[in-house]
Parts: C-alpha cells; sequence; structure tokens
C-alpha cells in the first residue's frame, strides 16, 4: 500500500549559519534586508491560488522602527473564509488522492528552496516584520521550519509503515487517511516556523487547509505562501486568509466539514474556542480533532549545588532572546540566597552590555516588542513593579514607544513567590525572581509546581546528581519539555518534540511523528482470501 517507504531521504538538522562579519551569508542577508526596506508591497489574500485584494488595506510596520512602511495587506471578511473552505474541499478531491510520495516531495522540495534560494528572503521577512535579530530568524524562519519539513515527511513515512499482523489466509494493513473536511490552522506572530508548520503538517498527511495568521506575522506569511507555489503545493491545498479572529471563528466553526483545528496562541482563545467546538459539536460530520499549543509561565530552579555564572547566563539568554516572546521563554526564577549575590551580580553586568535596537544593526541583542498593544501591557506591570512594596527593579523598567515598541529587558526580585508576575504570562521581557533559603529546596518544589496553571517549559540547574533525580521526579507534570542545567527555550525538531500539558495545550509535541498522527483517520483493511463456505464451526459438531 505504501511503497519505498524506506527511499526517503534521511532528515538531518539544518545546520544553523553564523552571519559573523565577513561572511557570505551575512553580506546576502543584508543586502536583502536593503532591498526589502526600499519597496512598499501589497500582500492580497491566496484562496484556491487566487490573489483575493478587498477595499481595506491594512499597513505593515517594522515593531522597531513605526514610522517606516514595508506595505500593506487587504483585510477579509466572512466571505472570503467561505471562499476559502470551498477552495479546500475542492482541492481535496484530487490532493487527498494523491500518491503520499509526491507529497513527501513537495515538502522536501520546500526544505531545500527554504534553506537555499529562500534563506535570505525569510529570515530578512521575519527581521523586519517580527524584529527578530539576525540569529534569532536564522534558528526559527530557516532552519527550524526546514527542519519541521524534512522530519515531519520522515514521521509521516514511519506512521504509514505500522502495520498490524496478518496471519495465512487474511491480510490486514492499515490505511491512513486524511480527515474528512477542511483543517482550520490559525497561527501565531513570534515564529516563522510555527506559521509555516500548523498547515503544513496537516496538507502533508493529505489534508486541506484554511490559514489564519496573525496580521502581525503576515510580511514573513507572504514569503512563505509564495514559497509553498513554488514548491509545487496544489492550489487550494494551503488557503491563506487575512480576517480578525472572530469572523474566521464564526465561519469556520460552524461549518459541517470543520474536521481539525491546529493552534498556537494564548490559552484563553483557545478555550474560547474548544467551547465554541463543543457548542456546535452535532453540527459537524466528524468530531474535530484539536491540537493546541497555549501558553507559559516558564520556570528556572536553582539548588544550592548549582553554578552561579551558568545560571546567570541561562537566565538572561531564556529570558531576553527575542525579547521574551517565546512561549518558552524564562519568566519566573528561584534562586537559593547562598547563590543569590553571585547570580545577581553575573546577571546584573552581562544586562549592562545588552544592546537594544533597530534588528539591521547586528550588534543589537534585543528587538522591540510586537506592537502597541503589547508594549502597553509590559509597561503597566513594569511600573505597578515600581511601586509595589514587595517588589524592587534590579534592572531595567524603561520604555519607549516613540520610535518603536522597545521595553528594557526587565529584572524584577520579589519577597512575595505569588506576586502577580510570577503567575501570570507577560510574553515580553520581563523575569521575575525569588530568592529562597538554601534548605528550603523541598518546598521550593512544591512552590514551582503549584504556583502557575501552565505546564510547558522548565529548567533546574543542579550538580548534585541525587537532587537532579528528584527534581525531575517532583516536578513530572510541570513542563512538556524539561531541561538540566540548560535555559528552557532552544527546543530543536527531532530531537526536542516541543509541547506542554495544563494550561499550556494538548501537548501533541510539534517536531514528532506524535502531532502528525493526529492528522490521519486511519481505516483497518482485512481481506480473507479463503472465505469459509459453511457457516457451522467445529464445537457444534456431537460426539
Amino acid at each position: 500500500m505504501y511503497k519505498n517507504l524506506e527511499s526517503v531521504p534521511r532528515a538531518y538538522n539544518e545546520p544553523v549559519k553564523s552571519y559573523a562579519p565577513g561572511s557570505p551569508e551575512k553580506k546576502e542577508l543584508k543586502a536583502m534586508l536593503a532591498e526589502l526596506k526600499s519597496q512598499e508591497i501589497e500582500i492580497p489574500m491566496v484562496i484556491g491560488g487566487k490573489r483575493i485584494t478587498t477595499d481595506q488595506k491594512v499597513a505593515l510596520h517594522p515593531p522597531h522602527d513605526i514610522k517606516h512602511t514595508l506595505g500593506y495587506f487587504y483585510r477579509g471578511g466572512e466571505e472570503h473564509v467561505t471562499m476559502a473552505i470551498n477552495a479546500a474541499l475542492e482541492a481535496s478531491k484530487k490532493w487527498a488522492k494523491m500518491p503520499w510520495e509526491h507529497r513527501a516531495a513537495i515538502f522536501l522540495r520546500a526544505a531545500d528552496l527554504l534553506s537555499g534560494p529562500y534563506r535570505a528572503k525569510i529570515n530578512a521577512a521575519t527581521m523586519l516584520g517580527q524584529s527578530k535579530t539576525a540569529h534569532q530568524a536564522e534558528i526559527d524562519a530557516a532552519c527550524e521550519l526546514a527542519d519541521f519539513f524534512r522530519f515531519n515527511v520522515q514521521y509521516m513515512t514511519e506512521i504509514y509503515a505500522q502495520q498490524p499482523a496478518s496471519d495465512k489466509t487474511t491480510w490486514n494493513r492499515l490505511e491512513y487517511r486524511p480527515l474528512e473536511g477542511f483543517v482550520y490552522a490559525l497561527t501565531p506572530f513570534n515564529f516563522t516556523s510555527i506559521a509555516g508548520n500548523l498547515q503544513t503538517a496537516p496538507a502533508m498527511m493529505g489534508n486541506v487547509v484554511v490559514w489564519k495568521c496573525s496580521n502581525t506575522q503576515v510580511y514573513s506569511a507572504k514569503v512563505l505562501m509564495d514559497l509553498f507555489e513554488e514548491a509545487g503545493v496544489p492550489d487550494g491545498v494551503i488557503n491563506l486568509v487575512f480576517v480578525s479572529g472572530p469572523v474566521g471563528g464564526k465561519v469556520v466553526m460552524e461549518h459541517p466539514d470543520f474536521a481539525g483545528f491546529h493552534f498556537t496562541g494564548s490559552t484563553g482563545v483557545f478555550q474560547q474556542i474548544w467551547k465554541t467546538i463543543g457548542t456546535n459539536i452535532s453540527k459537524y460530520k466528524t468530531y474535530p480533532r484539536i491540537v493546541g499549543e497555549t501558553g507559559g509561565k516558564d520556570f528556572v530552579l536553582a539548588h544550592k549545588s548549582s553554578n552561579a555564572e551558568q545560571v546567570a547566563t541561562a537566565l538572561l539568554r531564556g529570558a531576553f532572546e527575542f525579547q521574551g516572546q517565546k512561549c518558552s521563554a524564562a519568566s519566573r526564577a528561584y534562586i537559593p540566597d547562598n547563590l543569590w549575590d553571585d547570580v545577581k551580580e553575573k546577571l546584573v553586568a552581562d544586562l549592562k552590555t545588552v544592546k537594544m535596537g533597530d534588528i539591521e544593526d547586528f550588534s543589537n541583542f534585543m528587538g522591540a516588542v510586537i506592537d502597541k498593544a503589547s508594549f502597553d501591557k509590559l509597561s503597566m506591570f513594569i511600573d505597578n513593579a515600581k511601586k509595589d512594596s514587595e517588589t524592587e527593579i534590579i534592572f531595567g523598567g524603561g520604555h519607549d514607544d516613540s520610535v518603536g515598541y522597545f521595553i528594557e529587558p526587565t529584572v524584577i526580585l520579589t519577597s512575595n513567590p505569588r506576586y502577580i508576575t510570577m503567575e501570570e504570562e507577560l510574553f515580553g521581557p520581563v523575569l521575575t525572581i525569588y530568592v529562597y533559603e538554601a534548605d528550603k529546596w523541598e518546598e521550593t518544589l512544591e512552590l514551582v509546581n503549584t504556583t502557575s496553571p501552565y505546564a510547558l517549559t522548565g529548567a533546574i540547574f543542579s550538580d548534585d546528581r541525587y537532587v537532579t533525580d528528584h527534581a525531575v521526579s517532583y516536578l513530572s507534570q510541570a513542563a512538556g519539555n524539561f531541561y538540566i542545567n540548560d535555559k528552557p527555550t532552544g527546543a530543536v525538531v527531532g530531537q526536542q518534540p516541543f509541547g506542554g500539558a495544563r494550561a499550556s495545550g494538548t501537548n501533541d509535541k510539534a517536531g514528532s511523528y506524535l502531532n502528525m498522527i493526529r492528522w490521519t483517520s486511519p481505516r483497518t483493511i482485512k481481506e480473507n482470501f479463503n472465505p469459509p463456505k459453511d457457516y457451522r464451526y467445529p464445537f457444534m459438531c456431537e460426539e
């Protein structure tokens, strides 16, 4: 049924380029940044392969340079979502029947295009549209997405290869069908790789997709659609619409052919959509597959035996890379009092050297937060912490939106382990630290485990193996991605499948077969080579 499975090229992780001074990739990226900034483009929706415009144009600005206009996208309405659903369902007639190896070839080609001729463009678009540094764009938009394409092809073939046992007269097999209907992919701004995986993972398994990206990721989404088309994704298999969340959800969630939902975003939005699906459950032909990765309040817990310099470095990188706008970013930390002075000294000294500004200056470690709403929210929490008797800002605290949405890397020290910024996801460059008595390790483990409703990522630092073993066991449900002596960010496809539980999502592990198998509906086929001709069984014969 699934021939030549063994012939698929073995997946590998795309090597990360350094963009060091004088390197060809740095020269190419700088030139691409200048080229993109020199023009204003118009970005239509793509439905059934057609470019769709409307009378509503929305301007796109770099978060770090809000006076500059990159271009405009065309906002759609309910009629465009309906159009996209119809185009997807029409495309499914052929796409679902396409042999798996042709689907595999399309996305393997996409990986090679992305890591080759599209590399500079997708990185530059991500840098300008989402205010990522060259390194953060490279590991995300180019490398991780290429990894998703290659490894998902491998996982697809591994799934297809799983077949049941047969006996002498019977051949049993599993047919892995796409879902009956269409999948709705709702993607976030913070990772171009996630925005490219949430619709392609279902599509790879033979599904058709309506894709709504974040308004703040439209600029790089346009490059992704160009990539898909050049790689050979047929018209209508992936349809990109620019509509508001409520508009998209209303049309999709009431449609009888709604078959799956692939989501990364906030916990509140995911829970509301889940409720809506439940309310409408009797309308659907099938029970929709619901796969979501949502929020996090990710921790770093240091034991008294750990190395202070290593802890401080993990805190800086884990909390402030890409302005803390990673669902895995370190946002709460628990440091023992015997290490605190050394951790603080190293952390503050390093933060004084961190540069923030326009991402076209490659010496900057940080850019701007994504938009005005995020800037205002983060500014409010920081200003409140400045006045609160339970907190002290030991670094940062500044914010300025005159040029771009810039929030200084901010470290809050709190005397209250249940202070709001220890519990609530902020999604920005704000780290809150609680210093605990070094001998109260057990109590602190319980504090870490119960403070947050989330369970996405977490890290422990310890040079005592008995302590490490106990912490891994004690915090077994506290994080879906758990790190020992490392920062809680930077999961790599094929190495650390990503996802969390509790309020952090369904833990279907993007970057593994566990996610891919959610987008297929198996059919068992039994073929009898010698059917019986008499209904009677031997036991029925009396002696």
